[in-house]
């Protein structure tokens, strides 16, 4: 179960605002900021210093994805993305690496729920790369290979995502070696052993 969070909720529709106020403190999460645009986001979040940030995308003054990059500028902080319709362009402007889930319209609480869970998942996992590395733009570089190499070893070890990461992690460990030096060596030998086309071959992730 996910723990506690702060969270800054953002949408431009009164009935959405009014659904996250309800919903997240029966989750056990504390609304800290509800806002109505891009611009009143990017105000309370650095008012607030949540946990977490949930937004619509397309709102005025700012859209969301703006407002998320402004905020990560001064503070790296989980984002989920809501849109009402999956749209690959926004997908594509979403990738950034603060931008954890993404919902599309009307939501569920079991995958709001899960959203949460796996958002938070993954900013654990990118503050351990950020702690380890020695600048913030090569921990955004480490985290993209951990990620490649999780994927590896889902596909040729049938694992799942938690699993991957936790074998990794052990490697780490008994190796004495950093978390993505253990990641590039599985990327290598799956490139050896895996057809071209399934895994990222590592030399294009420097």
């Amino acid at each position: 179960m996910t723990r506690p969070l702060k969270i800054a909720v953002a949408d431009d529709e009164p009935d959405m605002r009014e659904y996250f106020e309800k919903i997240l403190p029966h989750m056990g999460h504390e609304v800290v900021a509800v806002c109505e645009d891009g611009k009143q986001l990017v105000e309370q979040a650095q008012a607030t210093h949540p946990d977490l940030i949930i937004t619509d995308i397309k709102m005025p003054k700012l859209d969301g994805i703006e407002a998320a990059n402004i905020i990560a500028a001064e503070c790296p902080l989980p984002v989920i993305l809501v849109s009402g319709y999956l749209d690959p362009e926004l997908i594509r402007r979403a990738e950034d690496d603060h931008v954890l889930a993404y919902l599309v319209k009307p939501i569920k609480r079991n995958d709001l729920e899960a959203s949460i869970a796996i958002a938070m998942r993954r900013f654990e996992q990118f503050q351990q790369l950020r702690s380890e590395s020695t600048n913030l733009a090569q921990a955004y570089e480490d985290r993209r290979l951990i990620e490649r190499a999780k994927s590896a070893l889902m596909k040729l070890g049938n694992l799942d995502e938690q699993s991957a990461f936790v074998r990794l992690q052990k490697i780490a460990i008994q190796k004495q070696l950093r978390l993505v030096d253990v990641a590039r060596s599985v990327l290598l030998t799956a490139e050896v052993i895996a057809p071209p086309a399934s895994i990222p071959p590592a030399s294009r992730l420097s």
